[in-house]
């Protein structure tokens, strides 16, 4: 916690050192957030040199400790493939992890590996499920792609459902969302034609 206080600037000066020096106590206890906190700030530079290599054994540590954060976060680095070998497969297995846990950034990402068939066998039905899972109320950001990209293949449409998670996504200031939206409203498909709002 006196990382994260540090980190944020919250009721002291913001000071990355003196939060990087409570997440390695953290991390050196066992602790899977500090070592998930001190892993990012490695990879920023902040509070000490860019270490991407101490960056990715903390991210494994963590991430095999139970943080869906690291498993996340640690998929998208053999998805980058710069800091380690790309392996597309392996990204694959972290997404899961983290998406099981409920994480949704996993969760919409794991299901564009299963609608394209990346790093896993393709399967739709898997695909619409992680996407209407990353789209539940408990997501802060709702990801999108839901109503468009998937009602053209074997699922039934449900346009005014898609409609909504749009409308819901673009509250909450996603431009992706509002983007498709503004389409929407604008050939009013799925909902009444509306320009002025659009």
């Amino acid at each position: 916690m006196l990382g994260e206080l540090y980190a944020n600037g919250m009721g002291v000066k913001r000071d990355y050192a003196k939060a990087a020096e409570w997440y390695r106590r953290a991390a050196d206890g066992g602790d899977r957030e500090g070592m998930f906190a001190l892993a990012m700030l490695r990879l920023a530079g902040r509070g000490g040199p860019v270490d991407r290599e101490e960056a990715v054994k903390l991210l494994a540590s963590s991430a095999k400790l139970g943080n869906p954060k690291a498993a996340y976060n640690l998929a998208l680095l053999y998805l980058d493939g710069q800091t380690l070998p790309q392996d597309v497969r392996r990204a694959a297995e972290l997404l899961r992890v983290a998406a099981d846990a409920g994480n949704p950034e996993a969760q919409y990402a794991l299901a564009t590996f299963y609608k394209e068939g990346t790093g896993v066998a393709k399967d739709i039905d898997k695909a619409v499920r992680l996407l209407q899972a990353a789209s539940l109320p408990a997501m802060s950001t709702p990801r999108s792609n839901t109503p468009s990209r998937f009602q053209r293949h074997r699922h039934p449409k449900n346009e005014a459902a898609a409609v909504a998670l749009l409308r819901k996504a673009a509250r909450q200031n996603s431009p992706i969302a509002q983007n498709r939206l503004a389409w929407v409203l604008v050939n009013g498909q799925g909902a009444a034609m509306d320009k002025i709002e659009a």
